[in-house]
């Protein structure tokens, strides 16, 4: 948590095919973590990426809130943890 509402993930990974798959494992966390706090929904606000050596890192941040937050990037943290669930990803 950064404060409040807000948290930050930093998370890494080998063998990644793009960036998006590592901005969708944080968002993956990101949506287990906002059900974990007692919060449906969240917002993304935003993921920087980088590889080195192989690994991919990505440090992302999202809003938490117990209703659906105003802007385009939210995310419904049930419905975004069982879609990573079916996908494979890794949740929190």
């Amino acid at each position: 948590m950064l404060d409040g509402d807000l948290v930050q993930f930093n998370v890494a990974m080998t063998k990644a095919l793009s960036t998006q798959d590592v901005a969708d494992y944080a968002e993956c966390a990101a949506a287990r973590y906002t059900l974990i706090r007692g919060y449906g929904f969240a917002r993304h606000v935003r993921t920087n990426v980088e590889q080195e050596g192989g690994i991919w890192r990505a440090d992302a941040v999202y809003t938490i809130s117990p209703s659906l937050p105003r802007g385009i990037k939210t995310i419904d943290a049930e419905v975004t943890t069982q879609s990573c669930v079916e996908k494979g990803i890794p949740t929190v």
